[in-house]
């Protein structure tokens, strides 16, 4: 019989994860503190000119109106008498921001006094309406 010898047993290699998970986890609260939270409309709409357009800051909710009457929030149509409701649950995660209607120049005037009175009933007092700068 052959005698085994008993090495003594080796240690493995540990590698120490924690500060390699300190790093991780202050990256990911960077990027959360940093990213601007932005509900956009989800649609594409061709909104008029106007000489004295000028660009709205902390607008952080975006309704589009199609030529059609489609009225968009947060990438999905929504009813009229809904508008109030998701705007305000929107306005509820930032109360700073103000909201941004985007009007097709071929939607109804009626729709877009509608939304803007759905928006003020949910409490916000920034509104605007988008127009692109143009010269007449």
């Amino acid at each position: 019989m052959s005698a085994r010898r008993h090495l003594p047993e080796q240690d493995e290699a540990e590698l120490d994860m924690t500060p390699m998970l300190d790093i991780v986890f202050i990256m990911l609260i960077f990027f959360i503190v940093t990213t601007s939270f932005v509900k956009e409309s989800g649609v594409t709409v061709s909104t008029p000119q106007a000489s004295t357009a000028s660009k709205q800051a902390n607008a952080n909710i975006f309704i589009a109106i199609t030529a059609k009457g489609e009225i968009w929030v947060d990438r999905r149509p929504v009813d009229p008498r809904s508008v109030r409701a998701i705007v305000a649950r929107l306005h509820a995660d930032n109360p700073e921001g103000s909201v941004i209607i985007q009007a097709d120049e071929e939607a109804s005037t009626r729709t877009l006094v509608e939304v803007m009175d759905q928006v003020r009933l949910a409490g916000v007092e920034g509104i605007a309406i988008a127009a692109e700068k143009g010269v007449q």
